[in-house]
């Protein structure tokens, strides 16, 4: 080989390597958490069809999370509207930091979630809650308290109905329950945790919401971006036996507004056109729908994710 073409042999070889040697973390809450294997499944497309490597990065709660993504410490974070609202305004448990650079990149699925109780409980509703021993607080997830107390207006109650085991995040109200120390926690359906649990205390329940309106509107004046959701039995889906109405929020991907548009352009259209990729990582994303991705939302989008979206039609001009 001549002299020329082996440097531009080197040099080609060069810039792919470098280019795959940029490295981006996805941030989610603990392992065990539906965040988490989310989090699993996007970094996993990201590196094999956007080219980029890329990992997940858990963090003790959303709290913790999302203030890292606002100052680029980790590239992208998970987490549902709600909090990142709060994070942007220095509301809630941000009070007094905001976090202003926070942008999405894109809508994923929504996380249906609620109470479960043991299989052979006779807890049956959420009504049932009250005087019980319920997990309650979740200081590193703040914003899971109006969706706690819409779940619980939802039969009636207020967070004085219940005898409250107070817990820092997911997990640890999980492992509460799972020691006895609660008779009913909450946690999004379909996660690794719950599936955990179900095997250790001989099978688990998810309480159904109530539809009727007067129940869904209580709801909804506590938590007006949650909404109900049936969630169907399939294999695998631990704690539910039939088709049950659970409280859906939407999660998201967000990102750093100081990300180039061309990194974050790749990593939209790289999740757009692998759907069956995430699915077969995390089966909950076969609700993941490409056409909702975008949609009108209190918080900006970042200007890659914009352009993806503008050239697939659905920002029209």
């Amino acid at each position: 080989m001549k002299f020329k073409q082996f440097t531009a042999v080197l040099i080609s070889a060069g810039f792919a390597a470098s280019a795959f040697a940029q490295s981006v973390g996805v941030g989610t809450t603990p392992m065990g958490s539906m965040n988490y294997s989310l989090g699993a499944a996007v970094a996993k497309v990201i590196t094999e069809k956007a080219k980029v490597q890329a990992r997940v990065q858990p963090n003790s709660g959303d709290s913790v999370l999302m203030p890292l993504v606002n100052s680029g410490e980790i590239t992208y974070g998970i987490t549902n509207l709600a909090e990142a609202m709060d994070a942007i305004a220095g509301s809630g448990v941000y009070m007094g930091r905001k976090n202003a650079g926070l942008r999405l990149a894109t809508f994923l699925i929504p996380v249906k979630t609620g109470y479960f109780v043991k299989k052979d409980s006779p807890i049956k509703s959420i009504a049932d809650l009250k005087g019980k021993r319920v997990t309650y607080g979740y200081a590193a997830q703040a914003a899971f308290k109006p969706i706690l107390d819409a779940i619980l207006s939802n039969g009636g109650l207020t967070p004085a109905d219940i005898k409250p085991t107070l817990v820092a995040n997911l997990i640890r109200g999980a492992e509460e329950f799972s020691s006895g120390n609660a008779d009913a926690f909450f946690f999004s359906a379909g996660a690794a945790k719950v599936t955990e649990v179900d095997a250790a205390v001989g099978g688990l329940r998810l309480l159904p919401l109530s539809t009727d309106p007067a129940a869904v509107e209580a709801m909804k004046k506590i938590f007006a971006m949650g909404y109900v959701s049936d969630l169907a039995p399939r294999p695998g889906l631990a704690g539910v036996a039939q088709t049950t109405a659970t409280w859906a929020v939407d999660l998201a991907l967000f990102v750093g507004a100081g990300e180039k548009e061309d990194a974050v352009y790749a990593v939209v259209k790289s999740l757009a056109e692998n759907k069956a990729d995430l699915a077969s990582t995390f089966l909950p994303l076969n609700d993941f729908d490409v056409a909702q991705m975008y949609k009108k939302a209190p918080i900006a989008f970042h200007p890659g994710a914009v352009r993806y979206y503008k050239e697939r039609g659905f920002i029209k001009p």
